[in-house]
């Protein structure tokens, strides 16, 4: 039978195509500390489960394709947090980011298009690209220059015209980079004057170490360019529920995405409506106390890591990813080692190696992404067996 040349161009992810090697080992009697996947284990608040368990209606029906509107009324109050005043219509609710960046990328990109994106990227957003017909091309980055990318000299090059718009994340995924006001200003006035579309990740927008929480959709000038995808998915540990958003004030291409909201009927009901009660009922100490928590993850594990010899990094920004470079010869050797082969305490770790976040997989081989989810301790046990998991492996491969 023959498939779509599309679906053919796309890869599995890196992120979870460990997950059967995983279950193997847990099936072993191995215990597997994570340092792999973005699935924070705080705690999802109170409200959301509050607001499902008291939804009164006698059946679950279809929402409007355009969004519950307790849930839109209570992303524009979101949004007004930041100084942004929203209409309804600006607004599509989502199965998640994934899907927000699913449906802007149908909607702008086709054959023969591109779609610059920092390099190292999301792997996934090679999937949503690939599968339009466009490709992604990289905007190079370096852990010398901590991965910043917003510069006139690194993209404007790289600009044609096939070039149909660029795809940020910020804070960064995988790299922790945070763009200053600075940068985020030079990106909406490139985006502005090449007439192009900037579509800027933000699901991870209040986890910054430097700075403040900020949005794409904050620049004058740029409303018919900027295109925001969020999810509370990470701001409120609620990765299951799959409520993202998608935000332009760009009508024209809402009304185009509404087509393909229409067509999936709609988001999720009754988690739209959690989602909704988590806007409204929690207030700043929240965000502040989520932060803290990651703040302190953070340094557990850079603690860790500086510990160990022949391992390189740049310290976070925000999110709760970074990029750290191994001393071995490749990392996903390394990740079937860890998995199949050793132990420390019946113990062992998962990491994500970084050759799936670049367009040539040789540039990541030796690095990996780290997520730093759970409790200080824990990764500190993590960083332990990585260390110990590393000399066993070079010690096999002599």
């Amino acid at each position: 039978m023959k498939f779509s040349s599309k679906i053919q161009r796309c890869e599995l992810s890196p992120v979870r195509k460990f997950y059967p090697y995983e279950k193997a080992a847990m099936d072993r009697g191995l215990l597997v500390r994570h340092l792999n996947i973005g699935q924070p284990d705080i705690e999802t608040p109170k409200p959301f489960f509050d607001a499902i368990r008291n939804f009164e209606n006698n059946v679950v029906e279809y929402a409007p394709a355009s969004g519950v509107e307790e849930f839109t009324d209570a992303v524009q109050g979101y949004y007004r947090r930041f100084g942004c005043e929203l209409e309804k219509e600006e607004i599509l609710p989502t199965f998640g980011g994934s899907e927000a960046l699913e449906i802007v990328m149908s909607c702008i990109a086709e054959e023969g298009d591109e779609i610059l994106s920092p390099e190292p990227f999301y792997p996934n957003y090679t999937t949503f690209i690939n599968i339009t017909g466009a490709k992604l091309v990289p905007i190079p980055t370096s852990a010398e220059e901590g991965y910043h990318y917003a510069s006139r000299e690194k993209i404007e090059p790289l600009i044609n015209g096939h070039t149909r718009g660029i795809l940020i994340t910020n804070p960064g995924n995988p790299t922790g980079v945070v763009l200053t006001p600075e940068e985020a200003q030079v990106m909406a006035d490139i985006a502005r004057e090449h007439n192009l579309f900037l579509i800027s990740d933000e699901v991870y927008r209040e986890i910054v170490y430097t700075g403040k929480p900020s949005t794409m959709l904050q620049f004058p000038g740029a409303e018919e360019n900027v295109v925001v995808v969020d999810s509370v998915s990470k701001r409120f540990s609620a990765c299951g529920a799959r409520v993202g958003m998608l935000v332009s004030r760009n009508r024209e291409l809402m009304n185009e995405a509404l087509k393909l909201c229409q067509g999936r009927l709609c988001g999720a009901t009754l988690e739209q409506v959690g989602a909704a009660a988590m806007y409204n009922c929690l207030d700043q100490s929240y965000y502040d106390g989520v932060l803290a928590e990651y703040t302190r993850r953070r340094d557990a594990i850079v603690t860790a890591l500086e510990k160990l010899p022949g391992v390189e990094f740049t310290h976070p920004e925000g999110a709760f990813y970074f990029m750290v470079t191994l001393p071995v010869d490749d990392t996903e050797k390394l990740q079937y080692f860890l998995l199949e082969e050793f132990s420390d305490n019946n113990e062992t770790v998962m990491l994500t190696p970084a050759a799936g976040f670049y367009s040539d997989p040789e540039l990541g081989r030796n690095k990996v992404r780290v997520a730093y989810v759970t409790a200080p301790e824990d990764l500190t046990r993590a960083v332990e067996l990585l260390d110990l998991g590393i000399r066993a492996y070079n010690e096999r491969r002599g």
